[in-house]
């Protein structure tokens, strides 16, 4: 606030007329007042993104060409996708640590370098452990790809975020759509090893992206001591909840859980006693606008995450739809959140951070309603279009607003920091909510299929979901009404 009132202030003279009407001016003008070389920066954060989520989803549709070419069990098998997923939270908490010792840019270069090499070294692997291993490798510089996306843009844009973060945060949600589509591609041509060849043109251009177009930012960071404390506590915990959520029926996923609880509660314990030495500093969590921010990133994942898992088993046990028919039935839930993104920066602008975030709550509310209805009523195909349009907007409404809020509310050097915590809280947002009511959902499921007794179901599990909602619209009261722009003047 103090900066833009300063850089108002600091205008010519002798041009106040232009000031005065610089809200007026078209979308253009505005756009090229954004700061110097931010789409370059937002082309190669666009990219990164891009490649890591991929990669998660790409391998899906091979595991039966790796059965059978790996001479391995699926139960083996299955571990290239797991392995990957784990591994990408295994370095999420090293981000800040990293970004304060040797800068983004290196950074950045590093993991683009090293996602491009693990990606040969996949394609080249020889047997299921070998691959595995691999792909460990892979998820490990993947996991910060996307948080050095977020983080190198908001220090770039400040209070231009919401302009720009669409740009950003688009490609990651076009990815896990995309790759299925690509690697049946692949396959219907090709061994798998091309799905991991694919990565090399891709990441080659990125990291040519990076060297060009990324700035030197070393002076802007203060280098502090790595905390072994904190990433031996909090790295196993993130391993271990999400492994144990995705395993929450099965022994081993149980076990799980029990032990990421006390590794949770021991590095709170530390980090508290840490402070700004922490591996992430939970001084952050004072900070209202930033709490809130957290908050409402954690439940917009989970409601976003459950939603994407009941919808498919709803359709297809209960409703008797076709697994391919339900793909197409999914299509508007996409489409309502590409019709908000593109539109971000100016609704930002015109209603503010609070106002937009808590209409797109309360939109994806009331399309979580109507699937409650469709639960118990019966399917009807206009009306679920309309329902999944609904939720699509009003989450894509939430998430770049209540990101940016989060930025704007901590100081240009806690950015590093403030990206791992937002990462982390809401990379637990998914698994946390789709247990929870996948739980709830095979509790009231009857043995027996009768269709009163699965209607009854799916409507108290979407209601359970509504009410996750509900929260997440309180959550976006909390909210700052307008970006404080307080990251980019510091």
């Amino acid at each position: 606030m103090e900066h833009a009132a300063r850089n108002s202030s600091s205008g010519a003279p002798s041009r106040p007329a232009t000031t005065l009407k610089a809200t007026s001016l078209p979308q253009s003008q505005e756009a090229a007042r954004l700061p110097a070389g931010i789409w370059k920066v937002v082309s190669v954060a666009a990219l990164g993104s891009f490649m890591a989520q991929l990669d998660a989803t790409i391998v899906n549709v091979s595991l039966p060409d790796l059965v059978a070419t790996l001479h391995a069990p699926f139960s083996v098998i299955q571990w290239v996708v797991s392995g990957y997923l784990l591994a990408l939270a295994l370095t999420l908490p090293l981000n800040g640590w990293l970004v304060g010792r040797i800068g983004s840019r290196a950074v950045f270069l590093g993991c683009f370098a090293a996602f491009t090499l693990t990606s040969g070294l996949c394609a080249l692997a020889w047997s299921a452990p070998s691959l595995i291993a691999f792909r460990l490798l892979q998820g490990m510089a993947g996991g910060l790809l996307a948080p050095m996306a977020q983080m190198t843009v908001a220090r770039v844009a400040g209070r231009h975020l919401p302009r720009v973060a669409s740009a950003v945060t688009l490609p990651v949600l076009l990815a896990p759509l995309l790759g299925p589509v690509v690697a049946g591609a692949i396959l219907s041509v090709a061994s798998w090893r091309w799905i991991f060849l694919l990565n090399l043109p891709f990441g080659l251009l990125a990291l040519a992206l990076a060297i060009l177009f990324l700035p030197d930012d070393r002076t802007d960071e203060r280098p502090r001591p790595l905390d072994m404390t904190g990433l031996a506590l909090l790295a196993p915990a993130l391993i271990a909840f999400l492994y144990g959520t995705d395993h929450v029926r099965q022994p081993a996923g149980q076990a799980a859980l029990c032990v990421a609880l006390p590794l949770f509660i021991l590095y709170f314990r530390s980090a508290r006693q840490k402070g700004d030495h922490a591996l992430i500093d939970l001084r952050l969590f004072r900070v209202p606008a930033f709490s809130a921010s957290a908050m409402t990133m954690f439940l917009m994942n989970g409601v976003s995450f459950a939603g994407q898992m009941l919808l498919p088993v709803w359709l297809i046990h209960a409703c008797g739809v076709s697994p391919d028919r339900t793909g197409l039935f999914m299509l508007p839930l996409g489409l309502g959140m590409m019709c908000t993104f593109p539109l971000m920066g100016r609704l930002t602008d015109r209603f503010g951070i609070r106002s937009l975030t808590a209409c797109g709550a309360l939109c994806a509310t009331t399309g979580t309603l109507l699937l409650a209805g469709l639960a118990q009523t019966g399917l009807n195909v206009s009306i679920l279009a309309i329902a999944l349009f609904l939720r699509g907007a009003g989450t894509g409404t939430v998430g770049i607003p209540a990101m940016s809020a989060g930025y704007a509310s901590v100081s240009r050097p806690d950015i590093p920091m403030a990206t791992t915590a937002l990462n982390i809280v809401q990379r637990i947002g998914g698994p946390t909510l789709t247990t929870l009511c996948a739980t709830f959902l095979g509790w009231r499921l009857p043995a027996t299929a009768i269709p009163h007794a699965l209607s009854g179901a799916f409507t108290e599990t979407f209601g359970l979901l509504c009410v996750f909602h509900a929260l997440l619209f309180l959550t976006t009261l909390r909210l700052p009404l307008k970006l404080s722009g307080k990251s980019s003047s510091a």
